[in-house]
């Protein structure tokens, strides 16, 4: 049985990914912070299956005990600051987790055990504003937020690592993956949610940013599996993952609205401070070589995808005691 360990197991991708590698027939370990309150909702479904360990990116030592502890044969190292606007109020902070964390995780593993296998959760935001579309894995890095900037030291961390220790250590620059399990605080949920409400009469208008703001969309249940196939090539290398195709903001509010029976126009709400202070206009993925290299595609398309969340968030209102992992997966 091969073992598994996920930092970031309690958030949207670590949820799907310990139901994946659980279908598979891992044994699941995950990394959570110790917290006052406890957030399990989006593995509550499979909590009594996973291990978890507590556990911080801020803290070496912990690293170096759970992994000892575990002696895992790969680490999904999924945890971050991952919300670029509080990237901007909290730089330093997002510094630590999602750009010095990884250096840490990758010590951690050359110390114990070189044979681990490591997976370095990339970013489409490393491409910023972009140099060439679409954007592959030689298309250079202009990184417009703290966010970026963090998440590209991550990247170049772990190609050092790879390169300077020979450990099987990978980046998967994953394009915006959303589903029913994303945080209220990303324009997805934020819109799907915003239609539920508006549709059940508990909110009558949706405040949005940038509407002409452009992203290659993808389901998250779909992304993780790329995760795994890159841990189980023959040679470590980094991968783009993402659908080929943009969709404005404006369309997600349309197709979300319009799927509620609800015209956009009528509810949203341009709200400047929702604006980016720089702003990344248009992100579209060259996933070619996962496709030919690891047999990768996705199943979901946008327009399904953003049905399932705006059910889900219907479904959710209308029973707040609804459990949030039973999406598709």
């Amino acid at each position: 049985m091969s073992r598994a360990l996920i930092t970031g197991i309690t958030g949207q991708d670590g949820s799907y990914l310990a139901e994946f590698l659980l279908e598979r027939g891992y044994e699941v370990h995950g990394i959570v912070r110790r917290a006052s309150t406890e957030k399990f909702e989006r593995i509550s479904h499979i909590k009594d299956r996973v291990m978890l360990h507590q556990a911080d990116l801020l803290d070496q030592l912990s690293l170096l005990s759970v992994i000892g502890d575990v002696r895992p044969d790969e680490i999904y190292n999924l945890a971050a600051q991952s919300f670029v606007p509080t990237s901007w109020s909290q730089p330093l902070l997002t510094g630590e987790f999602t750009a010095l964390g990884v250096t840490r995780m990758l010590e951690a593993i050359r110390h114990i055990d070189h044979s681990i296998r490591f997976y370095q959760a990339s970013s489409s935001e490393m491409f910023g504003k972009v140099e060439q579309t679409p954007q592959n894995e030689k298309t250079p890095f202009y990184p417009r937020s703290p966010y970026g900037v963090a998440k590209v030291y991550g990247h170049f961390i772990t190609v050092n690592y790879r390169e300077s220790y020979d450990l099987f250590a990978v980046s998967g620059i994953l394009f915006n993956h959303e589903s029913p399990r994303r945080g209220l605080e990303f324009v997805s949920r934020h819109v799907t949610d915003g239609v539920a409400r508006i549709a059940l009469g508990l909110a009558d208008d949706l405040p949005i940013g940038n509407l002409d703001a452009e992203r290659d969309w993808g389901f998250a249940g779909d992304y993780v599996v790329a995760m795994w196939q890159m841990l189980q090539s023959d040679t470590p290398m980094d991968y783009v993952v993402g659908t080929g195709k943009t969709h404005s903001v404006r369309t997600l509010c349309r197709i979300a609205f319009e799927h509620a029976g609800l015209d956009w126009e009528e509810h949203v709400r341009v709200d400047s401070s929702r604006f980016r202070p720089a702003e990344v206009d248009h992100l579209r993925a060259d996933a070619a070589r996962a496709r030919a290299e690891l047999g990768w595609s996705p199943s979901v398309d946008f327009e399904e995808l953003v049905r399932m969340m705006v059910d889900a968030d219907l479904a959710r209102h209308r029973d707040p005691a609804a459990v949030g992992g039973n999406e598709r997966g």
